[in-house]
Parts: structure tokens; sequence; C-alpha cells
């Protein structure tokens, strides 16, 4: 795996362009270039129980989802619309930018309520997601649907118990539809939302600092949003260098694949992808594991920035 990293840094953008060929590798150039030459860090925060476990990648038909990590387990559950029909799990990389956005709010504040309207919609024109109408509206609103009707569970694994953390990401819906078009006054009718209890002091324990900035350049790839978030949480933490096998790694990551000859290939793009927004990431892919590395915190200083870390 080439180190992009490196390359920006001996040759600069324009020349290492020029020894870069391939398409997927010339995207990671472009995200580690943007990530590289970001002045200020833009500081994001996610819940340590994704770092573990992850919401779909796809749309899924069951009303219901649940994933295991490392002495974790989420479930979700969708909900109802007025009518009995099922709304659907949230799923893709939108959903998890909406999440994103709450969680970072929530923790900044040190407050449950998080404001909607102007500051949602700021941010989500800079984080690239808010295109005025066609399919991104669509998921955007979609998905922040999805979310307000949802029921999730983390079962996190104690010694010889279990301790459960049960309930919801908001206490109430919340609508979007109206606040992404070019509008100064946007329509929407309510201007907060209010994170579920338990979620959000389960969120003030377990906050993973990331860069809003790396998400942004990432982009649409749930893959690689969550590979980032899980690179974030395990590599400041560890004191010596971890395997962690394909079958572990397809186990994490790997809903919807059925053969590890398909994950393989697209984990490693999502991956290099990853890596590409994290400079400090220290990883090496091998063929029975990956191996992760003790690194320094994608975004430096989130424990004085927070208070909470």
């Amino acid at each position: 795996m080439r180190n992009i990293h490196k390359l920006l840094i001996d040759h600069g953008l324009e020349a290492a362009r020029e020894l870069v060929v391939d398409k997927a590798e010339r995207r990671q150039l472009e995200i580690a270039a943007a990530v590289l030459a970001e002045e200020s860090e833009t500081l994001g925060i996610c819940h340590a129980g994704f770092a573990l476990t992850s919401l779909p990648h796809k749309d899924i038909i069951e009303p219901f989802w649940r994933r295991e990590g490392h002495r974790i387990t989420l479930m979700v559950e969708s909900g109802r619309d007025r009518q009995g029909n099922v709304v659907g799990i949230p799923y893709g990389s939108k959903a998890r930018m909406i999440l994103i956005y709450l969680q970072t709010q929530a923790v900044r504040t040190r407050c449950r309520e998080v404001e909607l309207g102007g500051s949602l919609k700021g941010w989500m024109k800079n984080m690239g997601m808010a295109s005025i109408g066609g399919a991104t509206y669509k998921m955007v609103t979609e998905q922040a649907r999805r979310i307000s009707a949802c029921r999730l569970t983390f079962f996190t694994d104690h010694g010889h118990a279990d301790r459960v953390a049960k309930g919801a990401f908001v206490e109430e819906y919340f609508d979007l539809a109206g606040m992404l078009n070019d509008d100064n006054q946007p329509t929407l009718w309510q201007d907060k939302v209010t994170l579920n209890d338990a979620f959000y002091r389960s969120l003030i324990d377990h906050p993973v600092p990331v860069s809003e900035t790396a998400l942004r350049e990432i982009g649409n790839k749930s893959m690689a949003i969550d590979i980032y978030v899980w690179l974030a949480y395990r590599l400041h933490s560890l004191c010596k260098p971890t395997p962690v096998s394909w079958p572990a790694l397809m186990a994490q990551f790997g809903a919807g694949f059925n053969a590890m000859r398909n994950f393989k290939p697209a984990f490693t793009e999502a991956l290099r992808m990853a890596l590409a927004a994290y400079p400090d990431a220290k990883v090496q892919v091998e063929s029975t594991s990956i191996t992760l590395y003790p690194s320094a915190p994608p975004i430096a200083k989130s424990r004085d920035r927070l208070g909470v870390l």
C-alpha cells in the first residue's frame, strides 16, 4: 500500500498527481491533500459504540438490525408511521453524518437539546451534503425520518454481566423537509431536537473525537467512515502492535458481503480512504490480518477542548 502522505510531502500535490494513475489512488491523494491543508482542526464526536459496530451500509428490508463488535452488540429496531407501516432502519453515509452532527453538538454544549435550522443547514453545506434538490436532499430527509423513529440498544460485556443501554437516538420526531432549500428562512417547524437521555449519557461517557474535515473528504463511503471512526477509537489507545484477523474484520464491517473474496478488496479500498484521511494512522495490511500500531489521535488536544475524554 503506497504511502500517500509521503508522496505528497516529497513531491507536492501537482507532481504527486502526475505520479498517480489509478483512479482510487488519485482520490486518496485528494483526500490526504485536503486533510493536510486544513489549518484548523474541526472536531466532531461519535459514540464509541459506533467505532465497534455500525449501521447498515445499504437499505435493508428487515425491520431489525443486529451487529456484533468487540464486547459490544448493537440492535436497532425500526419505528412505524401513523398508519403502522415500517419506517426502516437508518443506513448509509447520510445517516452517519446526521448522527455525528447531533452527537457533536450535544457534547460541545453538554446539553441534550441540539439546534437544527440554520446551524444544521450550514454544517451540512460545509460537509458537502446539502445539494439543492435531487437525491441528496431526499436521502438526508429520509434518513432523519428513520433516525427519529427507530429504537436502539447497546449491550456491553463487563466481566460476567451485560450492561444494557436501551432507548433511541432522539426523544421526538424531527423533520428536515424544507430546511435544505435555498431559502434564508427555513420552513422547519421545529428548531431543536432532544437526544434520548440514555443515549446522551452513554455518549458523554464514551465519546470518540474525529475530524470533520476527514469525514467531509471521505464523503459518501459509509464503510470508509466506519473504518476511520474505528481507527480513531483504537489506535491512540494501543500500547503495542495489535493484529486483527480478516474474519474478525468481516464480522465487524462486512454486512452485506457473503464471501471473504468479495469483502477483502472492498474493505482494503475503504481502508485506504480512511488512512488517507488520518495522516498519523499506522496500519499494515497482511495476508491473514491487518496490524494496528500505536498512533497519535486524529484530533490533537481533544481532551482539553471537550473536557470529557
